[in-house]
């Protein structure tokens, strides 16, 4: 079996309910609802949205509600997607770029926020949201709230700034399409691990989904994970997998070359 395709990602989630593992939304978590030994699904929509909605019908046919966080861009604003991945019962929220959008300019990004909050809540009541890397942009996205706070706009969450720094949480991301991309990584990842504290456990490294699974399969002592993917990524098609594989490696010379100048 192939690594990132969706005949992966099921047994990734499969073995994660069969090592007692719950599931809750990123929402769930910031309204008090998760407790236990849970992970926190998220996924990042940057590109074919309709790789989204494949996951998120796997996803619905285990019984797992995941969040979906949605671009303004074409490639993943797709509404009849948006609104299909609502309807199976998971979070949708805003993927937030404004600040890069606007280069920079916090007055004409705040309203640009508030503007498509208001478009993507006609999905859904979204309550959370969460930045978008923009890796080749000077600017970081969550800058925008330095001077402002997105409570004002009815956000309860957001996951750089209250969940993935706490130390109890192990937060694995398919960035650079591997789980321990953090070399390609320009804002993808915790800024505030506790010490010693990697995507590495019990002497393990997580380089492919099958390391993952594996180190799930021992019924790991972690209590809390959050796991962020990129279902561009994830396919069953070879042509797609193929195409995938080669531009990742393009972009992650690129991330590589960005990420030591940052």
């Amino acid at each position: 079996m192939k690594d990132f395709t969706r005949d992966t990602y099921r047994q990734l989630l499969l073995a994660l309910q069969k090592a007692d593992y719950k599931f809750f939304t990123f929402e769930d978590w910031c309204e008090g609802k998760a407790t236990g030994r849970y992970v926190i699904l998220r996924h990042d929509v940057d590109l074919r949205a309709s790789h989204s909605l494949a996951t998120a019908r796997i996803e619905s046919e285990l019984g797992i509600r995941a969040t979906y966080y949605f671009r303004v861009v074409p490639q993943s604003n797709q509404p009849e997607i948006i609104k299909a991945i609502a309807d199976l019962g998971h979070e949708v929220g805003y993927h937030y770029e404004d600040l890069t959008i606007f280069a920079g300019n916090v007055d004409k990004a705040i309203q640009h926020f508030k503007t498509q909050l208001t478009y993507f809540r006609q999905f859904y009541p979204i309550q959370t949201v969460c930045m978008h890397g923009s890796p080749t942009s000077k600017w970081d996205n969550r800058d925008l709230w330095k001077n402002h706070s997105y409570r004002d706009f009815g956000v309860i969450g957001e996951p750089y700034y209250d969940f993935i720094n706490l130390k109890e949480v192990l937060y694995l991301t398919d960035t650079a399409r591997m789980w321990d991309g953090d070399r390609f990584n320009i804002r993808d990842k915790q800024t505030d691990k506790p010490p010693g504290q990697t995507h590495t456990s019990q002497n393990q490294s997580f380089h492919t989904t099958f390391d993952l699974i594996n180190w799930i399969d021992q019924k790991p002592d972690q209590q809390v994970i959050m796991i962020t993917t990129h279902p561009q990524r994830w396919t069953n098609k070879s042509v797609e997998w193929i195409q995938e594989l080669l531009m990742q490696n393009l972009k992650n010379i690129a991330k590589k070359w960005l990420a030591n100048r940052h």
